[in-house]
């Protein structure tokens, strides 16, 4: 009895120390395989459609920028009676904000430097450069303490000048990225701000990135829906898909003219608006929306103020 009793423990011995058999090894089961294919694909799917939430967001952003600045605009107006950068050098001097003209002490203004006409002009009567008022505009609402920031810290107070310091010396981010700075300028009458991608600054200008259009058609129809009348040629947001010059930006929209203020006098169907004749200046055009260019920054968009 003895010995059958040693003969079977070895045996259960021996049976444990064996390695297990393949069949149990296996990898996993359909039902596992199954389950972790339902969280990749929960992954990602949450993850395109986060990035959804932050192109909306940004474009939300974006639009709350403008309303701010046209506020900020308006409030300033009430208050000093005149338009920042516009307003009358003796006045912004009395008001202890920053003017031009003269020297810092003396602020003597003159057309472009503060002229209290209304019309934001680049130190010259009708140009939209970016020297003397459009850059003070920025300067002015921050003396004033109606935006955040320290914009237009170092413009030069007897021209209106700017510095190679940078466009974010100078002009406020947008919320829309992609190196996007808001400019303002006068054409024809009306003010603008112009939604656009600025890679320098200089003491006469503001010089545009290589590709300045730096909204996609899809973001540029999304915002100008939501303020206007969602059409590239009509109302007051406006957009192009050519590249303009900075001191021209504000420039009339007319036959001839596929860019405010200079260009091509179509626009390619790749680009930021498309029609079935392709004339920029068509009022049945429409952003190209498509799967290819409608994600691809091809859009520049002029505000007009409000």
């Amino acid at each position: 009895m003895n010995i059958m009793l040693e003969k079977l423990i070895k045996i259960r011995e021996k049976q444990s120390k064996e390695p297990k058999s393949i069949v149990k090894k296996a990898g996993f089961t359909l039902i596992e395989l199954s389950i972790v294919l339902v969280i990749i694909g929960l992954i990602v799917g949450g993850v395109l459609v986060g990035q959804d939430l932050i192109k909306a967001a940004e474009i939300r952003a974006t639009i709350a920028q403008y309303e701010k600045y046209n506020s900020a605009m308006n409030t300033f107006r009430t208050k000093y009676n005149g338009m920042p950068g516009d307003l009358l050098s003796t006045q912004a001097l009395a008001f202890g904000l920053t003017c031009l003209g003269g020297s810092a002490t003396t602020c003597t203004g003159g057309t472009g430097l503060g002229d209290g006409n209304g019309l934001l002009e680049g130190a010259a009567a009708g140009t939209a450069a970016q020297i003397g008022e459009p850059p003070l505009m920025w300067r002015q609402l921050v003396d004033a303490s109606l935006i955040d920031g320290s914009v237009g810290s170092t413009i030069v107070q007897t021209s209106g000048a700017m510095t190679t310091a940078g466009p974010a010396s100078f002009f406020p981010a947008a919320k829309l990225g992609r190196g996007n700075y808001w400019i303002a300028g006068a054409n024809t009458g009306f003010n603008y701000y112009m939604l656009g991608s600025v890679s320098t600054t200089s003491a006469t200008d503001a010089a545009y990135a290589a590709t300045p259009q730096g909204s996609t058609p899809i973001e540029a129809y999304n915002i100008d829906s939501k303020l206007d009348d969602g059409m590239p040629n009509t109302g007051i947001v406006q957009a192009r898909g050519t590249a303009i010059a900075p001191n021209t930006l504000m420039g009339a929209i007319v036959a001839g003219n596929a860019a405010a203020g200079g260009g091509s006098a179509t626009e390619a169907s790749t680009s930021c608006q498309i029609s079935a004749t392709t004339t920029a200046t068509a009022t049945g055009n429409t952003y190209a929306r498509g799967s290819t260019a409608g994600n691809s920054p091809n859009c520049l968009l002029r505000l007009r103020f409000n």
